[in-house]
């Protein structure tokens, strides 16, 4: 590993290897995020076959301000101005209008202390759901402020999510926000302490990074927007591959446990 905070640090294997596109493809594709839906339960999320890339943090880690720099669109993902208000979990379709080919989801920022304990608790179980059972769930984007690394909350989230990420079925992306504020050998720190701590989640199977970034200095802006590119494209050309031939005979699959229905 290349010790760098400037560039993504893959701290595991990536599974699908393709060709690079270049930075005017990958912040072009960024830059068509279009709002699709918004939910306040699960339940009320529409059925998706595309793959999907969740947006989670704290409330003030910066959330809505690194989903707007990304899609280079000043008021894409809405910030309220109480923090922790934001209740709802909101879609976006990205890709040719006519043929969308992934979807964002930002989640609600969590942690503010102002929020009733009641409405923690209730959101608490809807991430925790989402996270845990949404088919379409391709990957996961972290928003943790390089000033305070990973919380005891963060922590939490992660392990909601960790199963998954360990058998390779959904991707992880720590993003260490206002890296602007911190000088380098605070950077550093930051980085590679978050870096230890997602050792622990790491396996042969899952694809695991961290990387610095700055809205304001568009530190890793373009790096995250290759990141992303790659998992939805990947995701999309597993899905394209796929051939029901290739299943193994149901009859010899009689003891395998069975998925809950997620949605």
């Amino acid at each position: 590993m290349t010790n760098t905070t400037s560039e993504p640090q893959e701290i595991a294997p990536n599974p699908v290897a393709a060709a690079a596109p270049t930075d005017k493809v990958v912040l072009g594709w960024t830059h068509t995020a279009r709002f699709l839906t918004t939910a306040s339960q699960l339940v009320h999320l529409p059925p998706n076959e595309l793959p999907e890339i969740a947006f989670v943090g704290r409330s003030n880690a910066g959330k809505s301000t690194a989903i707007n720099t990304l899609a280079q669109q000043k008021r894409l993902a809405f910030a309220s101005k109480t923090p922790g208000r934001t209740q709802h979990i909101n879609l976006f379709h990205l890709g040719p209008k006519d043929a969308p080919n992934a979807l964002f989801a930002d989640l609600p920022g969590y942690g503010y202390a102002a929020v009733a304990k009641a409405a923690k608790l209730r959101w608490q179980k809807v991430m925790a759901d989402y996270l845990e059972v949404r088919r379409s769930l391709s990957g996961v984007v972290l928003m943790v402020d390089s000033r305070l690394g990973l919380t005891d909350l963060d922590k939490q989230l992660l392990e909601f999510v960790t199963p998954r990420v360990r058998n390779g079925e959904i991707k992880l992306l720590v993003l260490l926000t206002k890296a602007d504020k911190l000088n380098r050998k605070e950077a550093d720190a930051a980085f590679f302490a978050t870096q230890d701590f997602l050792g622990d989640i790491v396996t042969e199977e899952s694809d695991v990074r961290v990387t610095l970034f700055s809205a304001l200095k568009k530190q890793g802006v373009a790096d995250v927007a290759h990141i992303l590119y790659e998992w939805a494209h990947s995701a999309t050309l597993v899905k394209a591959s796929f051939n029901p031939e290739d299943l193994p005979d149901p009859a010899a699959q009689v003891d395998e446990a069975v998925r809950p229905a997620a949605e």
